[in-house]
């Protein structure tokens, strides 16, 4: 009986962890449909960001409360998980608790870490059901979440926390009380820190229920980690993977900087300094394309941004656009660009490469609307908790509003002529302008 249930432990864990793989490589091609953008500065100050961002949540302790529970969450999911080695373990050798001989008492103190941690991450996740779904918290349940998916998502993932915490505690439970029966297979550790005081509830069930309970506990918990693992690439919390990269990659440049297009650098170069046009104008049969139409057109670490959003909204509750009732949501800028990823990567799996389906990111999931609302403030890169920056995104679309459909307010037109061919945004040649100081 015994290698029947390693047999099927493996192969679940091979199928599982193929899907996942599956999955997480359709993703990266899809973050790689974005064209190159390379990275320079001090890698010593990259790696501190991702500790202090990416692992030490700096940005997410402005808001306090939500902060520590995030964090209570965060940790259980990172070091509960280590005891995910010794179940696999366990599982492929057909062993039960396999580093309790080897670590002796140290054993029962690190599970009694990991129950706390438990019991921490179940109260959290509590907590957040209760914040989004009873007291309605503004941020999380309104505009682009309200009724979606978006929120059926975030729910279903707090749901599946607090039942894998519930079902590890009930393991341990069913455990101590197999010990204190002495029961065959089942190592004496000792006392569990949590579990210990639910374990009365199981007490009066035989030997042959509790190992049913038990083993019912243990295949679930490890049915639903890997069920987890392959949700989390199709849910926002894919930003538990990527929000390290993320982080890593972020710009080090002072916020609000933003990078100039080469091309009109160049133009507004040669319009102050003539001499240094080129005297020919060699022919180019692939002219420039100016900011970005489709998903195809930004970076890679653009659309990395948006597979990382977690969706928790406070970059739109930062924005002021938003605040007077425009129609700009950053979250929904992040949304929009990993949907329509997604759509492209679909369709290339279709059909082996991109085939034109009359769709794009610009107009058809974001509008002109939206994007004439940024003021470029920065207030939603700021405000990120895992360092992604929507207005990256929301300016290369509205320059190829400006450079190539010409889909600007009049005003705007009329400065970029005077731009262009006074030198100055006001309609007066070069010469007058300094008239005033005449006479």
């Amino acid at each position: 009986m015994l290698i029947v249930q390693q047999i099927a432990f493996i192969i679940l864990l091979l199928a599982a962890s193929f899907i996942f793989y599956k999955k997480i490589f359709s993703i990266r091609r899809n973050i790689f449909l974005g064209r190159d953008q390379e990275f320079t500065g001090d890698t010593s100050l990259r790696w501190k960001n991702v500790l202090l961002l990416a692992f030490g949540q700096k940005k997410m302790f402005k808001r306090m409360t939500p902060a520590i529970l995030h964090f209570f969450v965060y940790a259980g999911f990172i070091i509960i998980n280590a005891e995910m080695l010794e179940i696999v373990l366990d599982g492929i050798l057909g062993t039960h608790r396999l580093f309790a001989p080897f670590l002796g008492s140290f054993y029962n103190i690190l599970l009694g870490l990991f129950e706390i941690l438990a019991f921490l991450v179940l109260v959290s996740c509590l907590i957040f059901l209760v914040r989004r779904n009873i007291i309605k918290v503004k941020r999380l349940t309104t505009g682009d979440l309200a009724g979606g998916w978006p929120k059926t998502d975030a729910n279903l993932i707090l749901i599946t926390e607090v039942v894998l915490m519930s079902l590890l505690l009930i393991m341990n439970a069913c455990d101590y009380n197999l010990q204190q029966l002495n029961a065959d297979h089942y190592t004496q550790t000792g006392p569990y820190l949590i579990s210990q005081h639910i374990a009365p509830l199981f007490s009066g069930l035989s030997e042959g229920s509790l190992i049913a309970v038990e083993r019912s506990a243990w295949w679930l918990h490890i049915v639903g980690i890997l069920a987890f693992l392959n949700y989390l690439p199709y849910s926002k919390h894919l930003h538990i993977v990527l929000a390290f990269p993320n982080a890593y990659y972020a710009p080090l440049e002072p916020a609000g900087k933003m990078r100039n297009m080469e091309d009109i650098q160049k133009e507004v170069l040669y319009m102050m300094d003539p001499a240094q046009a080129p005297t020919e104008v060699p022919a180019d049969d692939n002219p420039p394309k100016f900011g970005a139409r489709d998903v195809m057109d930004l970076s890679w670490k653009n659309l990395m941004d948006a597979y990382a959003c977690t969706e928790c909204g406070r970059c739109t509750d930062s924005c002021p656009a938003n605040k007077t009732g425009k129609l700009l949501s950053p979250r929904k800028i992040m949304m929009d660009t990993r949907d329509r990823s997604e759509e492209v990567g679909a369709n290339i799996d279709k059909n082996k490469s991109f085939v034109e389906d009359g769709k794009s990111l610009l107009h058809d999931y974001i509008s002109v609307e939206e994007l004439r609302a940024c003021t470029s403030c920065n207030a939603c890169v700021e405000a990120c908790p895992v360092s992604i920056n929507p207005l990256d995104i929301i300016l290369e679309l509205r320059r190829n509003l400006y450079m190539e459909e010409s889909n600007v307010p009049q005003e705007w037109m009329q400065m970029s002529s005077n731009i262009e061919n006074n030198m100055a945004p006001w309609k007066m040649s070069p010469d007058d302008r300094d008239a005033w100081t005449r006479g």
